[in-house]
Parts: structure tokens; C-alpha cells; sequence
């Protein structure tokens, strides 16, 4: 049941069940030593076809620089980002994943697809192309 947080009880249940997808994920990445948030900063690293700066990443997460910061932290302390100084900027950084972390990113990405593929069971393909329809509706009227 959803909180009414909004005067539209839709917007309400659509921000309920998001937050908890995101909870039922987060979850199953926790059983493999990852969570949300690492997993999006491996996500942009792997996608890109260069190594990025904390900023480049941050406004592609959609994620506060400080705590992004925290985040490129702990990935590099495990091993899985390495820093390498900015050929143009002595001050910057770029991000790059290490071998073990595109090995991580493999392993959080499939993690994910099965919690989310678990979590959207009940839909049949019907459902998923009549949600998706309504959904891109409601972008379109907000885009």
C-alpha cells in the first residue's frame, strides 16, 4: 500500500513500487558484495569507450560528486576502478575498471537481469507491452 506522499495516489504507487524494485535488488547484490550504486558506477565504466572523469560519472549516475567520490573510493580500494592521471589536466583523474572489476560488473549485471527478471514473473508479455505503453505515455505528456 502505498503512502500518499502526492495528490495523485498513481504517482504514489508508481514511486512505491520503484522504491521497492530498488530494495528487492539491492537485496539480492548484497548477497554478492554489491549494491545499486556500485553497480551504476561499474555499469557507466564498462560502457564507456574511455576512461571517465569523477565528473563524467557522476552527472551520468545522477549522483551527488561527494558521493561519488565515496563510491570510486571503495570500488578502488576492492580493486576494481583505477585512477589514471588526466593526460591534459594534472588536477584530474580518469576511471577506468580493472580486470576484476569488469569481472564484478559481469557477475553484479547478471544478479541484477535475475532479480529484476524474478520480480516482473507475474507479468506475462501482454502486461509487460500494455505497462511499457502507458508508461512511455506518461514520459511523452511529462518529455
Amino acid at each position: 500500500m502505498a503512502v500518499h506522499g502526492s495528490s495523485d495516489i498513481l504517482v504514489d504507487e508508481l514511486y512505491e513500487t520503484t522504491q521497492q524494485l530498488r530494495r528487492f535488488v539491492e537485496s539480492r547484490l548484497r548477497t554478492h558484495g554489491a549494491s545499486v550504486a556500485r553497480l551504476r558506477a561499474l555499469r557507466m565504466l564498462a560502457r564507456s569507450e574511455r576512461p571517465l572523469r569523477m565528473r563524467d560519472l557522476s552527472e551520468m549516475t545522477g549522483v551527488a560528486a561527494r558521493t561519488t567520490t565515496s563510491i570510486v573510493d571503495s570500488l578502488e580500494r576492492d580493486g576494481l576502478v583505477e585512477r589514471l592521471r588526466h593526460p591534459h589536466d594534472r588536477r584530474a583523474f580518469l576511471l577506468r575498471l580493472t580486470d576484476e572489476g569488469l569481472r564484478c560488473h559481469h557477475e553484479a549485471e547478471e544478479v541484477d537481469r535475475l532479480a529484476l527478471a524474478e520480480a516482473t514473473s507475474a507479468l506475462g508479455a501482454e502486461d509487460r507491452a500494455q505497462l511499457r505503453a502507458l508508461l512511455a505515455r506518461i514520459r511523452e505528456a511529462t518529455g
